[in-house]
């Protein structure tokens, strides 16, 4: 009797012990959310600057800045589709100082593309928040003799494989995008991948290759121009900044849509208390008018959600974009 006794009261004190030790834990993690941050940030760019990640993640990075207390350095890692600046984050230390602006590309498409894919989008990596949805517009270089989509349809039909198109790299979302229309109008296209957006747009410019479907952010100003001619844009709707070209749906593709979208991560296993503060300053950054207009110009819709609905979102691209890559036979070229 005794020695049970004695073992029931030793097991409450170790219960006690367990329940003290959990308690101080988790002061100990919500006053550490509470001082961050006590240093600068770093919020990785997969990619090469210029094109619709770096718009972006300087566009949050500015806000965060102001709310945050602490500069937010925008660090440009391209390679690889976006795949190596997304590893070298989830490879980073799970405190909330390295975050990575990832999109359809890196967290969607190449799970499928990349066999050997360093990382895994659902395990390696603490969804934050989705930051923007932004329409792929697909252009043309003025020597292409095609002002509508139907036009360019019935082109590349009578040259097979003759009209080379951009993107910025294997899995990108310029990638996916051609591939995705490419299939449902019956057409061959040449892919022809960068190390980015942005030479892949100036090879456009300068005629090396005939056309993209690429973020409208990187464009507009091209189109605007008449160095480039839109012919249909991804999205469900048309953009806000360039009302006048119709939406691939409208264009006889009912139901097609293949828009980028965009949002920050952090290496998994970073305190909770820090993503949700993360959660909560970039939705507040979002929800003003001014940044919402400012990327409306930009052909961007602003996009905020909770660390679930964004992790849930990247798992259901993961099975579409994965059944198309299957489907189509897409391979890094």
């Amino acid at each position: 009797m005794k020695k049970t006794a004695q073992f029931a009261i030793t097991r409450r004190h170790a219960l006690a012990g367990a329940s003290a030790a959990a308690l101080a834990a988790m002061g100990f993690s919500r006053a550490r959310a509470e001082a961050y941050p006590t240093q600068n940030i770093t919020l990785v760019v997969p990619f090469t600057p210029g094109g619709s990640t770096d718009i972006l993640a300087r566009v949050i990075g500015q806000k965060l800045e102001a709310s945050l207390g602490y500069p937010i350095i925008v660090e440009s890692r391209p390679g690889a589709g976006g795949t190596v600046g997304v590893a070298s984050v989830a490879r980073a230390s799970a405190d909330g100082y390295t975050m990575v602006m990832g999109h359809i590309g890196t967290l969607g498409v190449a799970p499928a593309l990349y066999p050997k894919l360093s990382y895994d989008p659902l395990k390696s990596l603490d969804p934050v928040s989705g930051i923007a949805q932004v329409h792929n517009m697909l252009v043309v270089h003025p020597d292409v003799p095609a002002k509508t989509l139907a036009e360019l349809v019935d082109y590349a039909k009578q040259n097979p494989g003759k009209l080379n198109y951009a993107s910025g790299g294997n899995g990108s979302a310029a990638h996916i995008a051609m591939v995705a229309l490419a299939d449902r109008a019956g057409i061959q296209l040449t892919h022809v991948p960068y190390k980015g957006t942005a030479p892949a747009v100036t090879d456009l410019l300068g005629g090396r290759v005939q056309l993209t479907f690429t973020g409208a952010p990187n464009l507009l100003q091209h189109v605007e121009a008449g160095k480039m001619r839109a012919l249909a844009v991804s999205g469900t709707t048309r953009l806000k900044a360039a009302p006048s070209v119709p939406t691939v749906a409208e264009s006889g593709y009912p139901g097609f849509e293949a828009s980028q979208w965009y949002g920050i991560l952090v290496p998994a296993g970073t305190p909770k208390e820090i993503i949700d503060r993360l959660n909560k300053e970039i939705v507040a950054a979002l929800s003003g008018s001014e940044v919402r207009d400012r990327l409306a110009l930009e052909g961007a819709d602003v996009w905020t959600n909770t660390p679930k609905e964004f992790h849930d979102h990247i798992a259901a691209e993961i099975d579409r974009w994965g059944a198309l890559v299957k489907k189509t036979g897409i391979r890094l070229d």
